[in-house]
C-alpha cells in the first residue's frame, strides 16, 4: 500500500509503498477513501506524542470500507461502510463498563500508537466497540471530519460544555475544531464569539454561526473584548487551539461561575501551562477537558447531521492527494489553514 511515513520527528514525510496491515482478531482492516488532515498529526510529526515510534504512518480521522476482518468480529463484516472515533477503547476495563471509552484505560489511537490512516489501508482495534456506520448519505470526505474535530467539539460544547440556549460562548482558535464548536453551539442556542488571527477563519465562523468575532491579531486583550461584548463575559468558553496564550484568554473570557473547556492539545515542550487560577477561585470558575467521543455516542451527533441541523459536509475546504499530505503536514505548523482539509488516499 502507498502511505506517508516519516522516519524522524521534524524531518520531511515522505509516500512510500509500505506493506498492508492486517486485522488482530478482534480488529479490522480498512480501505481508507478519506482522511483528516489534524493539528493533533501534526503535534505527533513534532515529536509530542510519547506513544509514537519510528518510522511512523500519521493519521486518526478516517472514514472507508472495511477490507477485512479479525476472527473474533461479529457486528462487521468486509464492504462495511464505516468510521471511527480517534480513541479506540479496549471494551472491557472500569471506564469502558461505565461507557466512558474516551478515556479508555487500554486504549489505542490510529496515528500515535500505531500506523495510521495516511495510507490506503489501515488497523482498527475492537472493531465491535469502536466502529461506526456510516449513512449512504454521508460523504466519505465529510465522515472523515466526524472522528476527531466535529466528535470532539460536538461533545465538547454538548456533553462536557452542557451549552445552554442563550448562553453566550467563546471560541478561541477557529481551525477544524473551534469551527465545528461555532457551528454546534450555534445550532444548539447559543450566542458564539469566535476569536482568531485569520480573517479568512473568522469569515468561515460567521458563515457557521458566530454572532460576533474578534480578530486577535489586531485585538491586544481578547479577554477583555470578550468579556465587553458579552458584558461580563461568556458563560462557556473553549480553547480549541491549544497554547498558552489561548488558554488563559478562555479562562480570562469568562464571567462568574463560568466554564472553561480545554480542547486543543497544549505542546509539551512550552512546558507547563501557566493557568490564572486566582480568577478561577475568585468567581468559582470550573476547569474541564474534553477528549474524543465514544462510538455509542455518535447516533445522537449523526441524526442532526442528516437533518440538516448539522453540516460537517461545508467544514471541508480542501481535498489533496496522498502526494501532497507531507507538505500540507509539514505547513499546519504556520500556516495551519481554514476549515478542514481531506486527504484522499487513493487519488
Amino acid at each position: 500500500m502507498r502511505a506517508v511515513v516519516f522516519e524522524q520527528f521534524r524531518a520531511p514525510a515522505t509516500v512510500k509503498n509500505l506493506t498492508a496491515p492486517t486485522p488482530t482478531p478482534h480488529g479490522v482492516v480498512v480501505r481508507v477513501e478519506a482522511t483528516g488532515l489534524c493539528r493533533s498529526d501534526w503535534h505527533g510529526w513534532q515529536g509530542h506524542d510519547p506513544d509514537i515510534t519510528l518510522p511512523h504512518v500519521p493519521g486518526h480521522e478516517l472514514a472507508g470500507v472495511v477490507e477485512a476482518t479479525g476472527k473474533a468480529v461479529t457486528a462487521w463484516r468486509p464492504g462495511d461502510r464505516v468510521t471511527a472515533p480517534f480513541v479506540c477503547a479496549c471494551g472491557s476495563c472500569a471506564s469502558c463498563a461505565a461507557g466512558d471509552q474516551q478515556v479508555c484505560e487500554r486504549q489505542t489511537q490510529p496515528g500515535f500508537t500505531h500506523w495510521g490512516s495516511y495510507a490506503q489501508y489501515v488497523a482498527l482495534d475492537h472493531a465491535d466497540v469502536n466502529l461506526v456506520a456510516l449513512p449512504e448519505e454521508l460523504s466519505y470526505g465529510t465522515a472523515a471530519s466526524l472522528g476527531c474535530r466535529f466528535a470532539t467539539a460536538f461533545r465538547a460544547v454538548v456533553a462536557q460544555g452542557r451549552v445552554a440556549p442563550g448562553e453566550w460562548v467563546a471560541v478561541h482558535g477557529c481551525g477544524g475544531v473551534g469551527l465545528s464548536a461555532v457551528m454546534i453551539a450555534a445550532a444548539s442556542g447559543a450566542r458564539v464569539i469566535a476569536v482568531d488571527i485569520s480573517p479568512q477563519a473568522l469569515d468561515l465562523a460567521r458563515r457557521f454561526g458566530a454572532a460576533e468575532c474578534v480578530n486577535a491579531s489586531v485585538e491586544p486583550d481578547t479577554a477583555a473584548a470578550v468579556r465587553e461584548l458579552t458584558a461580563g463575559g461568556a458563560h462557556l468558553s473553549l480553547d480549541a487551539l491549544g497554547s498558552p496564550a489561548t488558554c488563559a484568554a478562555s479562562v480570562n473570557s469568562l464571567r462568574r461561575r463560568g466554564r472553561h473547556l480545554q480542547v486543543g492539545l497544549l505542546p509539551s515542550g512550552t512546558g507547563t501551562t501557566p493557568v490564572p487560577m486566582a480568577r478561577v477561585i475568585a468567581l468559582e470558575l470550573e476547569l474541564l477537558g474534553s477528549h474524543g467521543m465514544a462510538a455509542h455516542a455518535y447516533p445522537r451527533m449523526l441524526e442532526l447531521v442528516r437533518a440538516g441541523v448539522l453540516r460537517p459536509d461545508l467544514l471541508v475546504t480542501s481535498t489533496i492527494p496522498l502526494d501532497a499530505a507531507p507538505a500540507a503536514l509539514a505547513a499546519m505548523g504556520t500556516a495551519p489553514g481554514s476549515g478542514v482539509t481531506v486527504i484522499e488516499p487513493w487519488s
